[in-house]
Formats: structure tokens, sequence, C-alpha cells
């Protein structure tokens, strides 16, 4: 097993991966931006390295700097969590150029499945109808033709990057031509590349992605999860399994992604994420993510597997501690809490003066915050991750209303009233919710009472 480990992550991603590190003593090292230097992840580290840096977030994509911190620490292997470097093939050859050990899949699966063009490639000799899309793409020119084969509406996608950062939809020429347009500019802005793809889009439809783990026996497949909860294409509540799949489409999903997989000799967590036509059931392929994913504690809570761990290990050389998934005998949820406006998303940085969050045995709480931390106004809005898990699923949302209910965070604004919102909407309990969800919510709310006032909980109608 590794001994020592550098964590270039921050948050409560990098307090997940250090609670696995200290069950396992592996002695773990972070590096932080000097405005986090008392967050818990940093205090709680075995040794804390402060990095430099002209902008706070430059400090966790500063490769270099990075791979010096854990030569100097004389850590063995780093471990990217998610978003910043963990899907940057370069970064990765470089650590392994550095003499270290990368917890992650290979530079090369990481190179083409990052590549939305390249991945869609790939699917299309695996899935041939899940692959309804077309690209790389450069000017509006060619996205008229791709929609003009594929019918309206379409989405636009960066080839790079991921999180629903620069995408877009189109319902015709018009729209098409600004989303191009946006989708270009984000994309060039954020990722230093304006490709895009061109994909059929869903009107109706259900976000279900599926849990995989490589390995040099084969791929395993972890179960799936139900992300259709989402604001600006990013997910706010997540479950797994996905209910109310049929047998038949569950297969499928599970068979594309392992050939998906298999097909590119993946090693290690992975998540392929699939658009499921609420009515139809029929499916189209969005992206691989290579990497662990934000809601990978719904999948750790249903399978009873660390995954953390299960990388660990494979980096390691050594054999897994389980060979797959049990049949799934319970479900999980996760709800991101973030310091956002609950109605709007506009981020609310603050200093937390209250932090009450439940902690029964059915309840997980990944948290990168406490009272008196200080929520930056220059990272993502997340604080923390409260899921449940039940026997069932309406056991499952029977916990999450009460859990919801009992949590309380004060000094900074929150999504609370709209995650509890959520539990209360008669689309979401009954399972047949859509991508739609949340902004029907939020268009009912403004419609019931127009007030900016944020003390006001969402009202939601039958």
């Amino acid at each position: 097993m590794i001994r020592s480990l550098l964590i270039a992550n921050r948050g409560e991603i990098a307090r997940r991966i250090q609670a696995t590190t200290r069950r396992l003593g592996v002695r773990d090292v972070v590096v932080h931006a000097a405005v986090d230097r008392d967050l818990p992840f940093v205090r709680e580290a075995s040794e804390a390295v402060e990095l430099e840096a002209a902008r706070p977030a430059d400090a966790y994509r500063d490769g270099d700097q990075i791979i010096q911190a854990a030569l100097d620490a004389g850590a063995e292997a780093i471990h990217p969590g998610y978003g910043f470097l963990s899907e940057n093939a370069e970064f990765a050859q470089a650590v392994t150029d550095a003499g270290l050990i990368w917890v992650g899949p290979s530079p090369r699966s990481i190179e083409l499945m990052g590549d939305k063009a390249a991945a869609l490639a790939v699917m299309a000799r695996i899935d041939p109808d899940a692959a309804s899309g077309s690209g790389p793409h450069g000017e509006l020119g060619e996205a008229l033709g791709a929609a003009e084969r594929l019918g309206y509406p379409v989405m636009v996608k960066a080839v790079a990057g991921g999180g629903g950062m620069a995408m877009s939809v189109a319902h015709d020429d018009a729209s098409l031509a600004t989303a191009v347009a946006a989708v270009t500019s984000r994309a060039e802005r954020l990722y230093g590349d304006a490709r895009f793809v061109v994909e059929r889009f869903i009107e109706r439809a259900r976000h279900i992605e599926v849990q995989v783990f490589g390995t040099p026996s084969g791929v395993l497949v972890l179960g799936d999860r139900d992300c259709s909860a989402q604001r600006r294409y990013q997910k706010v509540v997540e479950e797994a399994p996905a209910a109310f799949l049929s047998d038949a489409t569950r297969e499928r999903l599970h068979a594309s992604a392992s050939a998906l997989a298999e097909s590119v000799e993946y090693r290690g967590a992975g998540t392929v994420e699939f658009l499921v036509d609420a009515v139809s059931e029929s499916h189209v392929f969005c992206e691989m993510n290579t990497r662990l994913q934000v809601e990978h504690p719904v999948t750790e809570l249903v399978a009873g597997v660390d995954l953390v761990e299960q990388q660990l290990r494979l980096a390691s050389g050594e054999y897994l501690t389980w060979s797959g998934p049990p049949v799934a005998s319970q479900h999980a949820i996760e709800f991101r809490i973030c310091a956002e406006h609950p109605f709007s998303f506009v981020p609310q940085p603050g200093t937390i003066q209250t932090w009450d969050l439940p902690t029964d045995p059915w309840v997980r709480t990944d948290a990168g915050f406490g009272a008196g931390n200080e929520v930056s106004m220059y990272f993502d809005s997340l604080v923390a991750k409260l899921c449940v898990v039940g026997p069932d699923r309406d056991q499952a949302i029977a916990r999450a209303r009460d859990a919801l209910a009992r949590s309380e965070i004060t000094g900074i604004t929150t999504n609370l009233p709209l995650l509890r919102a959520i539990t209360d909407d008669p689309t979401f309990t009954a399972g047949g919710y859509t991508t739609g969800l949340v902004s029907t919510l939020v268009a009912q709310r403004a419609a019931s009472d127009p007030s900016p006032d944020l003390s006001k909980g969402i009202t939601t109608h039958a």
C-alpha cells in the first residue's frame, strides 16, 4: 500500500480522501491556497504546503508546483480528487515522469475520453444508437449541417471540460447561432479550446450515469445513479440506484458503459453518463468522466465499498478488496449544500456562524467547512454533501426530509430551501422527474412569490 499521498485538491473532497488515508494509516500531505489555510482539510492534514499563486484557484492548477511539493514532502503518490487537474492528461503524465504514482486512469484514457468528440467516436463503434452526435466542429456552418442531420432540438457542447460549464440547447437556426457563440467563447476562456460537438437533445430527459471501475482483469460495473435534479446543467441531488428504469434499459446502459471502458483499457474509477428519454427510454451518450465523481458517496453507500481505498489499492498494485457490488438492497440520496441563492443560484460567500448537520447512523456528511470558516468567492459554492440511506427509496426520502429539516447553517445563504422543496415535490417523490425539475420548482416559486427575500422558502405546488 502507498505509504504517503499528496492530495491535489481542497475542501470536502480533500477531507473525504483524508478519511480513507487516516483509516488505512497512509500519511497525507495537502497543498492549499493562502485563503484556505484555516479550512479543516488543512488543519487536519499530516503536512500542509501553502502554494504561491496570483489567484487562489491557480494554486490548485499549478502542476509543476504541486509535483515539487510532493517530492519535497516525500509523498509517493498524488490523488487529484475531482475538478482542477483531475482530468488533465499532461499533469498525469508529468506525475509519472517525476517518479510518483498517479492515482487515476492512464494519461491516454484521460486524453481520449476527455475529448468529447473522440469519446463520441469510440461510443459510435460500441453503441451506434447512443452516439447521436457529431464533431469536433469549429464554426457555425458545420453546426447548422449537423443540426439538419440530427433534427432540432440539439445540444452544443464544448469538446473539452465538463460539469455543464460550456453547453447550450438550440431549437432552431437562430438559437443555434447564439448557442455556438456562447459555447465557443466560454470554452476558449475556460479550456483554451473552442471546438464543440453537436448532439441530439432529449426534451424530457433523465440524466443517468453508470459507475465503472477498471481493473487489469476487466471492468466492474458498480451500478447506476440518477442525477436529473440539476440547475444550469449542474447536479444538485443524486440518488442510487436510478429508480423506475426498466431492467432492459438498465442492462443496456451498463453494457454500453462497460464496453466503452474496456475499449480504452480503462483502469480505476470512472463514470459514463447518458441522457435517457423519460417516455421511450432510448438513450444518448453524454460523456465519460475519468475521475471520482462528486456524487460517488451514494454508490459507496449502496454497494458497500470505499472507492478511494480501491483507487489506492489499484495504484499500489494490490488486489482489490471487493469483486463487485452486491444486489442493491438499499437506496441512497445525496444533496449538495451550496453557498448560493436558492432561487437564482448566485454564489453567496461569507463567514459561517452556525454549522449543525445531523449525525444519525443513516446520514453521511462530506463537508469542507465548519463554524467559523469563510466561504471564499474564488471557488465553487459547494460546502457539504448530505447523504442519506434507507432500505428503500420511500424511506430514504422520508429520512432526507427529516435530516434537511434539522440542518442549520447560518452566516451564509445556502440552497437548503431548494433541497427541502425537492424532497416535498410530488414529481420527485413519484420518481418520474426529469432534468427540468429544478427549473420548474424555481418558476413556481417566482410565480407564487416574486419577492427576493432570501428568508422565504420555496413554495411548491402539486
